[in-house]
Order: C-alpha cells, then sequence, then structure tokens
C-alpha cells in the first residue's frame, strides 16, 4: 500500500471529516497535513490492509485530540498569567478608597466578581438575588468608580476601558 493510494481514496472525506471536528479551515489544514505525514511516516506498520480506513482515521482523531490538547494548554497558561482586578490596579491611586466607599449593595457584587473570581450566576445565588440584578449592580458600581476616579485622580478610560494616565490628586501626593 502506497501513501498517493491513500490519498486519493481518503483525501476528501477525511478533509471534511476534521473540518466537522474542529471547525476551523486553518486548523483542518494543519491537522490533516500532519495526518497524512503520519501516514507517511507509519504506513509500514500497517498490517491488515483491510483496516487501512479506520488506521487511518484514527491517525486523524489523534491528531485533532493533540490539536485540542494544544489549544487547552494556550487557554490554561494564559489565565494563569492574568492577574485579579485587584492585583492589576493595587498600585493605582485609591484604588482600595473608591471600593470600600462603595455602598455595599454595589461592594459586595464587584469585590465577589473582581477580586474573588466569582462567576455572576455563583454571586446571584450568594447574595439571593437575581442574574439580571448582579449585572445591574455591577454595572452602577463600574459607572461609580469611573466618575471617581475621573474625578478625584483625573484618570481616564481606553477604548477598551482600561484605566490610563498619573494619578493627579491631593490624596495620591501624600502617599
Amino acid at each position: 500500500m502506497e501513501t498517493v493510494k491513500l490519498w486519493k481514496q481518503f483525501n476528501e472525506e477525511l478533509y471534511f471529516f476534521i473540518l466537522k471536528k474542529v471547525k476551523n479551515e486553518s486548523a483542518t489544514s494543519d491537522i490533516f497535513q500532519n495526518t497524512f505525514l503520519k501516514i507517511h511516516k507509519n504506513l509500514n506498520q500497517l498490517k491488515e490492509e483491510e483496516k487501512v480506513k479506520a488506521w487511518v482515521f484514527q491517525i486523524a482523531r489523534n491528531e485533532i485530540a493533540n490539536y485540542f490538547k494544544q489549544e487547552s494548554v494556550y487557554i490554561a497558561s494564559v489565565n494563569d498569567e492574568s492577574e485579579s482586578l485587584s492585583e492589576k490596579y493595587q498600585n493605582i491611586c485609591c484604588f482600595d478608597k473608591f471600593i470600600n466607599d462603595l455602598p455595599d449593595i454595589y461592594r459586595e457584587p464587584i469585590e465577589l466578581v473582581y477580586i474573588k473570581g466569582k462567576k455572576q450566576q455563583q454571586v446571584a445565588e450568594i447574595l439571593a438575588i437575581s442574574l439580571p440584578n448582579v449585572k445591574a449592580r455591577i454595572r452602577r458600581a463600574k459607572d461609580i468608580l469611573k466618575k471617581n476616579f475621573n474625578e478625584c485622580c483625573k484618570f481616564d478610560f481606553d477604548k477598551n476601558g482600561s484605566l490610563i494616565g498619573e494619578p493627579n490628586c491631593s490624596k495620591c501626593k501624600e502617599a
């Protein structure tokens, strides 16, 4: 059995099989190419020619699994490198003060979601309120925080909503 023969017999079916699993044309092309490289490299290990289709598709499934493992490792490493809101902004003037000065109704959801890392649905359960209510409280808290940062410290926000600028308030100059 030759790689060319396997290519002619399975290339189209195999390509669409991979595409259906990964739903990404670029990734499909890479996986497809890796699959045929492994087929070519390991063709001498095929013992029963009548099981060639199962063998070819098993190689493809393994390559698809490798692709998803690599993607999950990448996502995990990105998440590991991300820092919590409190760590990110701990050196920003008045951050703790503004958080602590929020009314409890707004401070609790902000702390639970952004400082303790809870999901909004979990916060709704903890506070015994609805999910839309949690979202509304977080939105209002963010509005208050933005207003305070802008007025007191002269910080501003970029297009992504991140704080930019330098502190410019009497409290910051005292510290």
